[in-house]
């Protein structure tokens, strides 16, 4: 053993993994503790036939190195794969029809003007405001809501039609609780720097080589870098059930029994941290179960292409708030990643849940498949019966960065940090997506690898 002592990591999603492959490599001795059967959270890959099923995230974002960094590390680079962003199209749905999201929107932030002057996803006092917004000055405002800071921008049509339904498909969250600057933090600063963002980002995409794809995935499947890094770690599948401090240590219970730890790795969802952390420090405890979180669930659909007679809709399709019955977004698997699906099939992700919306996890598998296939079939025109069929259900997993979240963080911190051995990681803190769970669990090991010998 070394004198670092032993660790233990609470939580086995990307963030525990990440923290306890770089532990691994240290020659630190760790448990990593998992309440459910397998490791990896939210991301887990299964097959069927020849098609490549998701049950979570299925790619990440190219512009955050860490995940590329680390499926380096782990000798996966041969399997990785980009989205074909010169082909991708995504639609949003308006009066029951599918409009075509305007090319060179970037989020909700027009880049191209004849683009979105042509466009029928917003009407002419939208455009006019568009326009307007150009010669916005600098300005500097304190925090405030998502919603707040796109109408003031371009209006609420474009709330509705644009940032709405794309900040829906990545965060789940209420655009008028969600944080701009803990969301949208590139956006603030450039209204404070130079005002208008349609002005910044037209300058900043005439400057710039696109010279990566958007998205990256593994063409088998992100599960393979979940195996990887399981490969590594010393897993104990059971519940911490308590953590007392023990002098300068701590003692975990995990199904009855106690484990003494030096250091505490918490990279489990911030609600089930504030549940555990109540007797180390009791205020940490109560801003980590501030955090909201919302839930999703996604039905997976598999077609015979030769029997798919419904609107091929691009890489998907997004259903703002304001049209919304329960289907929040759909995917189509093979357009977007063609490794995924073979040629003589078609796959559809159907997206449900997020803010509000809980009741939908307590449907029944037939149901929400009956639920989509009927939305599917008002939407594109199918009718077609799948040949398969999957559910994935994520309860309480996807971290809401509300108004405050940057105050109620600085504080997390400040009682985090007196606390020593104790550290943080996953989707609460600094970004919910796969790079950022893999910085933050990343940065834990790091902290504990640097502690003097």
């Amino acid at each position: 053993m070394t004198a670092h002592g032993q660790v233990i990591i609470v939580g086995g999603g990307i963030a525990g993994l990440s923290a306890a492959y770089d532990l691994a490599n240290a020659g630190i001795p760790h448990t990593l503790i998992e309440k459910q059967p397998r490791v990896g959270g939210v991301i887990e890959t299964r097959q069927w036939e020849d098609c490549v099923m998701e049950c979570g995230p299925d790619s990440f974002l190219s512009a955050k190195p860490e995940a590329m960094k680390l499926i380096q590390e782990l000798g996966l680079s041969g399997d990785v794969i980009g989205s074909k962003d010169d082909e991708r199209v995504t639609y949003i749905q308006r009066q029951r029809k599918l409009v075509r999201l305007p090319e060179g929107t970037t989020m909700f932030v027009p880049t191209r003007p004849s683009s979105m002057l042509a466009s029928p996803l917003v009407g002419w006092g939208t455009k006019i405001r568009m326009g307007l917004e150009f010669f916005r000055g600098p300005e500097t405002h304190r925090d405030r809501s998502v919603s707040e800071f796109v109408t003031d921008h371009f209006g609420r049509e474009t709330l509705d039609y644009l940032a709405e339904p794309l900040l829906s498909g990545v965060y789940g969250g209420d655009p008028d609780q969600l944080s701009v600057a803990s969301v949208l933090p590139r956006f603030v600063e450039m209204e404070r720097t130079q005002g208008s963002l349609a002005r910044a980002l037209m300058a900043a995409r005439g400057s710039a080589k696109r010279s990566e794809p958007l998205f990256r995935t593994l063409k088998s499947g992100l599960g393979c870098l979940v195996d990887r890094l399981a490969a590594k770690a010393n897993v104990v599948h059971g519940t911490a059930e308590a953590i007392q401090p023990q002098g300068s240590t701590f003692r975990v219970r995990v199904n009855g029994d106690w484990m003494d730890a030096d250091h505490l790795v918490m990279a489990c969802p911030a609600w089930s941290a504030g549940e555990l952390l109540c007797d180390i420090d009791s205020r940490l405890a109560s801003l980590l179960r501030m955090i909201p979180y919302t839930s999703s669930a996604i039905a997976q659909m598999v077609f015979r292409a030769s029997e798919f007679d419904g609107q091929h809709a691009g890489t998907g399709f997004l259903v703002p708030r304001t049209e919304r019955k329960q289907l929040m977004a759909c995917t189509f698997v093979g357009t977007k990643f063609p490794y995924r699906v073979p040629v003589d099939k078609i796959t559809l992700r159907c997206f449900f849940g997020g803010a509000g919306n809980d009741a939908v996890l307590s449907e029944s598998d037939d149901s929400l498949i009956a639920i989509a296939r009927a939305e599917l079939r008002t939407i594109l025109g199918l009718t077609a019966a799948p040949i398969f069929t999957d559910i994935y259900r994520w309860p309480r997993s996807m971290a809401q960065y509300v108004v405050g979240h940057g105050a109620r963080l600085k504080e997390i911190e400040s009682h985090a940090s007196a606390v020593p051995g104790l550290h943080l990681a996953g989707n609460a803190y600094t970004g919910i997506g796969i790079p950022d769970c893999i910085r933050t669990g990343r940065q834990a090991a790091s902290s504990i690898i640097r502690q003097p010998v």
